[in-house]
């Protein structure tokens, strides 16, 4: 139990250490990339960090809003009111599988999906589900290092990006970064490789934004599922939200003395 413990506070001390220094690593790959290519490069990683931002921003605001009320007949400002502690975790965090059991608990506690039913659908989400990573930032990255290239793309390459964005989603792992799925979209395209080493400065930014579109859309699929299959809560996802609290183990029933036998 010691030597658990020790690793524990080992493992920690690590990571706020990484937490500490990654704005300063984050620096440090903005000012490489300057000094490679020139002052003129930050203006269209700028336009490509907003369109990504809008990009994700449209599926959260615009796609999931009518996915809910249309498909599921469920109040979509209600789903987020409920959801956004898990949102929020994943925009800081930058990991679904680092959020996967905050969302758990939303789903179940906020959203009133049967956990024996979450319990499967949310880890399957948070490995396939990946709407930020492998379908809105692929795309627009391609796009980006084309341009930057000047490689010219048809519509049949954008037809390509498309098809590989959407069946990629299924095989990106649940982690930071998307740059096994950018990579996988830039080989298909034909499109330098280099590209992808030169977003890098800007990906813990773009990642934010990213992994809150998985987790939220990690929600969003069970709460359709069950409100179309008839085990959704509706009366636990009605209920105001509550405040959210650590979960405690629950206390072992008190046994009773067992009664000796004396002898006559």
């Amino acid at each position: 139990m010691t030597l658990a413990e020790s690793v524990l506070e080992l493992v920690q001390k690590a990571l706020w250490w990484v937490i500490r220094l990654a704005p300063i690593g984050t620096a440090g790959l903005i000012g490489k990339a300057i000094a490679s290519y020139g002052w003129n490069l930050l203006q269209p990683l700028a336009t490509f960090t907003i369109a990504v931002y809008a990009g994700c921003l449209i599926v959260l605001v615009v796609v999931y809003p009518i996915l809910l009320r249309v498909v599921g007949g469920v109040n979509p400002i209600r789903f987020y009111a409920k959801a956004w502690p898990a949102v929020e975790l994943a925009f800081v965090s930058r990991s679904s599988i680092g959020t996967m059991p905050l969302t758990q608990r939303m789903v179940t506690e906020r959203l009133g999906v049967p956990s024996e039913y979450a319990s499967f659908a949310v880890p399957f989400g948070a490995t396939t589900k990946m709407d930020g990573c492998a379908a809105v930032y692929p795309a627009l990255a391609a796009i980006f290092v084309a341009q930057i290239t000047g490689t010219h793309l048809d519509i049949r390459d954008y037809l390509l990006i498309a098809f590989v964005s959407v069946v990629g989603s299924a095989a990106t792992a649940g982690l930071t970064g998307a740059i096994v799925m950018l990579t996988l979209t830039l080989s298909t395209l034909g499109l330098p490789l280099a590209g992808a080493g030169l977003l890098l400065a800007i990906d813990p930014i773009l990642d934010m934004i990213r992994t809150a579109t998985n987790v939220a859309g990690q929600m969003v699929v069970p709460v359709l599922v069950a409100k179309r299959e008839g085990i959704l809560d509706q009366e636990i996802f009605d209920q105001p939200s509550a405040p959210l609290t650590a979960t405690e183990p629950e206390p072992e029933p008190e046994r009773e003395p067992e009664q000796v036998p004396v002898a006559a």
